[in-house]
């Protein structure tokens, strides 16, 4: 390190006074000034979660790389740093997972002259990591970082539903969760939210019937009607009635949302729902999957005052819950021959090994190698939670 004092603390004052467009100009001055580096890029996961594509200047023409063959991506996907030798004799590239409470974003890949020290590898990966809260902070003020997460142009309804989500994943102490969409381009009426407070996870995994702007329109509406209910103190039955009156009031029953909407208890691993459609929860546990039902209850929007019901369960240390919508259980191959709950079984025991963000990634693969490479026909969303808490600690 050449600059005096705190590198760190120095990135921390310009990533703040910085341009949103140009927090990667800081990071590479930080890292050329302290770290001698030769080279720094940033790589932000693409939509699908398929290749990571280089932030560049428009039109973003830089090559992206495959998260499943290459050491950027195998540093993603693990979330840990790897090194690999540099195209100089003598230097390595490090490649840096930047994450935020458990959202992956991407990796900066960073050139170095020789292997950086344990100490360099840490300040590295707390660059990383405040860089990863900046990125989310500009993302209000700049289109840069999400146009050069696009591998291809968003349809209307995808731009929609991206933006309507929380993240892509979250982790704390007591549970970590992750969920993706599919096709990740064109999703119309699938969606996913979450929110975290000191005493409740709650989950809620949306269809919005209809396909394309109809869709995303009508799971926008259903989404912000559950947020604002959730956010006046209501609890998750009264959440769903505001949001179906919501949606009858706009409709009047002629579109409806179907809905599961959880609610943990942190403290207790007690776990409220309200079923109100086609998403399905299974539960594994000890190796064993299997579906936990409830009583069905109306989707969204059908009826005028539809009286919802709050059930429960119970969550254990070392459960995974893994909701689906019905673009998973019931997809079909492109020869007519169902997914079937066989092979999301074996998905989700395949998978088991794999951080709850990585796992929801790994299942939504599985269906799309199962569909022979084409988008699917209908949306699909895979929500994972990993629950680590244990009762009444």
């Amino acid at each position: 390190m050449t600059r005096n004092g705190d590198p760190l603390a120095h990135a921390e004052t310009a990533l703040r006074a910085s341009a949103p467009h140009a927090l990667l100009d800081v990071i590479r001055d930080t890292l050329r000034t302290d770290f001698a580096a030769l080279s720094v890029e940033l790589l932000l996961a693409d939509y699908r979660l398929s290749v990571l594509q280089p932030v560049t200047e428009l039109p973003h023409t830089a090559t992206p790389l495959a998260i499943r063959t290459t050491t950027a991506g195998r540093a993603f996907t693990a979330q840990q740093a790897l090194l690999e030798p540099g195209p100089a004799a003598e230097g390595v590239v490090i490649h840096v997972p930047v994450a935020v409470r458990g959202d992956r974003l991407g990796i900066l890949r960073i050139e170095l002259p020789g292997v950086p020290t344990e100490k360099d590898q840490r300040a590295l990966a707390a660059l990383a990591t405040m860089l990863g809260h900046e990125l989310i902070v500009a993302e209000r003020d700049t289109d840069l970082y999400l146009q050069a997460r696009r591998r291809e142009r968003l349809s209307l309804a995808a731009e929609m539903q991206w933006q309507l989500l929380p993240g892509r994943g979250c982790s704390r102490a007591e549970y970590s969760l992750g969920g993706q969409l599919e096709p990740a381009y064109t999703i119309g009426g699938d969606n996913f939210d979450w929110s975290t407070s000191a005493d409740h996870l709650t989950v809620t995994v949306s269809n919005g019937m209809g396909h394309g702007i109809g869709a995303a329109l009508l799971t926008n509406l259903a989404i912000s009607a559950l947020r604002n209910a959730r956010r006046a103190g209501l609890d998750i039955a009264d959440q769903a009635s505001l949001a179906d009156q919501a949606l009858f009031a706009q409709h009047g029953g002629s579109q409806h949302v179907e809905t599961l909407l959880l609610r943990f208890e942190i403290a207790t691993g007690r776990v409220g729902v309200v079923d109100a459609g086609s998403p399905r929860v299974l539960r594994l546990r000890a190796g064993t999957v299997e579906p936990i039902e409830f009583d069905a209850q109306l989707p969204l929007g059908m009826f005028d005052r539809t009286d919802y019901r709050e059930q429960s369960f119970h969550v254990e240390p070392g459960d995974r819950l893994v909701i689906v919508s019905d673009g998973v259980h019931t997809a079909q191959s492109p020869a007519g021959i169902a997914y079937g709950t066989t092979n999301l079984d074996q998905s989700i025991r395949a998978s088991s090994n794999l951080p709850a963000s990585q796992a929801a990634c790994a299942i939504i693969t599985e269906l799309l190698d199962y569909h022979e490479g084409t988008d699917l026909v209908d949306d699909a969303v895979v929500v994972c939670i990993d629950w680590n808490h244990p009762h009444g600690k």
